[in-house]
């Protein structure tokens, strides 16, 4: 399926990948990836890091503070789309406008259920329970008719052994905690509909394009939800305003918008399953910047996150190989 023209080239950081994949249930996945999609990657991950503790630290109502996140950024993206892409947008189909909207949706699902939980829980856990995205994201790949190989599965099965042994931590801490975990468990589940919605646009629409309607989409979902629930959306310190101009600088353009930029090369599997680098990522920053220690029984945790995540990726280059093989 030929891509949309985007009329002049974004910055690198924001231009869209090759040629979209001619199955949409294809994950194309490590090996065939542009190497600077890689390193976007990497850069995404380091910015989605600091999202957790910089919440956890601003002194905002958590749906305010994902308001806010979303419409400065939209407040950046606009004249880029309107300069630079204007054509694009213009030529965004129906069904595109109506994944975007969706995956928007989706997204303020997310961040209005895991947002309050970083208030309610720890950082480190909150963090590894909304990062089981893959898992979801591999079941429902599963349901629409993609089989994975055998050790996606091992390896989403060893990464949720660490989040129920890192929930473990909190459920003998307070069952405050507990509902913490349960709302940080249910955006992860959002986040895993958001990035296979994501994915599935990219294969024809751009990447500010796309990010423009969603994030527009998850503003406007957002800033009616605070004025509902009265919650205060001006009236913050120079302080929680230069930490919110800092998250969305990191976590939102360079975390999120780096993501739909290379779920489109990367396909869902492998970007949903990278963003489980997010815990470890998010809680050492804890650790220095809030002094928010995580218990001893948290480490071995992260380290079966992160086991899950290599036979992941394995499983990836298993079946890049075998294609090459057949081919």
């Amino acid at each position: 399926m030929p891509a949309v023209p985007t009329g002049s080239p974004a910055p690198a950081a924001l231009r869209g990948g090759p040629p979209p994949t001619k199955d949409p249930g294809h994950d194309p996945g490590l090996h065939s990836a542009p190497k600077i999609d890689l390193a976007l990657l990497a850069v995404a991950i380091a910015a989605v890091s600091l999202s957790a503790p910089l919440i956890a630290a601003t002194a905002a109502p958590a749906l305010a503070i994902a308001f806010w996140r979303n419409a400065m950024a939209v407040g950046v993206l606009t004249p880029v789309a309107l300069l630079r892409h204007r054509e694009e947008l213009a030529r965004m189909g129906r069904r595109a406008v109506l994944l975007s909207i969706a995956a928007g949706l989706l997204l303020a699902l997310h961040f209005g259920v895991w947002l309050p939980s970083l208030h309610m829980t720890s950082v480190a856990s909150s963090t590894a329970l909304v990062t089981t995205t893959p898992i979801w994201t591999t079941l429902l790949l599963r349901l629409r008719g993609r089989r994975s190989p055998a050790l996606v599965w091992t390896g989403t099965g060893v990464a949720f052994v660490g989040v129920l042994i890192l929930t473990g931590v909190d459920l003998s801490l307070s069952s405050r905690a507990l509902a913490g975990d349960a709302l940080a468990l249910a955006g992860g589940m959002a986040a895993a509909g958001y990035v296979l919605l994501g994915a599935e646009v990219r294969r024809t629409v751009g990447t500010v394009a796309y990010t423009l309607v969603c994030y527009a989409t998850t503003a406007v979902l957002l800033c009616v939800t605070c004025v509902a629930l009265r919650q205060a959306l001006a009236g913050y310190s120079a302080e929680t305003w230069l930490k919110l101009l800092l998250l969305t600088a990191t976590a939102q353009l360079l975390g999120h918008s780096l993501l739909n930029r290379v779920v489109r090369s990367l396909g869902p599997s492998v970007t949903s399953t990278a963003i489980l680098l997010e815990t470890p990522g998010a809680a050492l920053i804890a650790a220095l910047w809030l002094g928010q220690m995580p218990p001893v029984a948290a480490y071995p945790a992260l380290a079966v996150i992160l086991g899950g995540l290599a036979t992941v990726i394995s499983a990836d280059r298993r079946r890049a190989a075998t294609a090459d093989l057949a081919g």
